[in-house]
C-alpha cells in the first residue's frame, strides 16, 4: 500500500521535470521560479525538519543549524577554489565548466526524496490519516524537486541525457524510501543533520548563483514573480501537512 501512494511521487516528480524541459527556453523564468522553489523548500521544509524534534546541540547551537552554515560554506567555498563562477552577464546562463557541481546537487535532491518516501512510509506506520496527508504533501512537492532536479543539473553544463537520468533516478527515489520503511529505520539524529546541511547548500546555489542568473535577463518584473510564486507554492505544499 506505502508502496503504491508513493508512486504518486513518481509521477510528479517527472511531470516537474518535464515541465522544466518544456519551458527551458524562458530560461530566466525558469530560474527565478527553481531559486524559489528551492528557497522555500529550505525555509518551510527542510529547516524546520530539521528542528522539529529537539536536536542535539553543538556549543549551544542546534547542529542542524551547524550543518546548515557548513553546507553554505562547502559549495561556496569548492565554488570559489575551482573557479566556476565567471560573472552573471546574460550569456553566462549555463556554466559549462562546472557539471560537477549540477550531479551534487541533483544528488542531493535525490537523497532528499528519497526521504521523503519514507516519511510517507513512517507516517502511515503512525496511522492511515496521518499518512494520506503526508503523502498529499510529498507528493505535490516532489514536483517542484523534478523540476529543480532537471534544472540544476542543465544549468552546469550537463547534456540533456545525464539530466534525465537523474530526473528519473529522483522519481524513482520516493518509492525507495517508502520500501525502506517496511524494513529499516534511519537514526533520527543523522537525518536531522543531513537535513540541514542539505539546506545550507540549497540556499547557496538559490541565493548566491540561480536569483544572480536569473535576473541577468531583460525580464526582471516577470522573474521575480516566478521566484515569490515559487516560494508561495512551497508555502502552499507544506502547509497541506500542518
Amino acid at each position: 500500500m506505502v508502496v503504491l501512494v508513493a508512486l504518486g511521487s513518481f509521477v510528479t516528480t517527472l511531470l516537474g521535470g518535464y515541465a522544466a524541459l518544456r519551458i527551458g527556453s524562458y530560461r530566466y523564468l525558469v530560474l527565478g521560479l527553481a531559486a524559489g522553489l528551492m528557497l522555500g523548500a529550505v525555509a518551510f521544509d527542510l529547516l524546520p525538519e530539521s528542528l522539529s524534534q529537539q536536536p542535539w546541540s553543538m556549543f549551544g547551537i542546534p547542529a542542524p543549524l551547524v550543518a546548515f552554515v557548513l553546507g553554505f560554506l562547502v559549495l561556496h567555498v569548492i565554488e570559489h577554489t575551482v573557479g566556476i563562477h565567471r560573472g552573471h552577464g546574460s550569456d553566462d546562463v549555463v556554466d559549462s565548466g562546472a557539471p560537477g557541481v549540477g550531479i551534487l546537487a541533483a544528488s542531493g535532491l535525490i537523497g532528499h526524496s528519497v526521504m521523503d518516501g519514507f516519511a510517507i512510509g513512517a507516517a502511515f506506520q503512525a496511522g492511515a490519516a496521518a499518512g494520506a496527508v503526508v503523502a498529499v504533501a510529498v507528493i505535490g512537492h516532489d514536483f517542484a524537486d523534478g523540476f529543480n532536479t532537471y534544472t540544476v543539473t542543465s544549468l552546469y553544463g550537463n547534456d540533456r541525457r545525464r539530466a534525465l537520468a537523474l530526473l528519473g533516478a529522483d522519481a524513482v527515489a520516493p518509492v525507495a524510501g517508502a520500501a525502506l520503511t517496511l524494513a529499516v529505520t534511519i537514526p533520527h539524529r543523522l537525518l536531522e543533520v543531513y537535513l540541514g546541511f542539505f539546506a545550507g547548500f540549497l540556499m547557496y546555489l538559490a541565493s548566491a548563483d540561480i536569483l544572480p542568473r536569473a535576473h541577468a535577463g531583460h525580464r526582471t518584473a516577470a522573474t521575480l514573480a516566478c521566484t515569490i510564486g515559487g516560494v508561495l507554492f512551497m508555502l502552499a505544499i507544506v502547509g497541506l501537512a500542518s
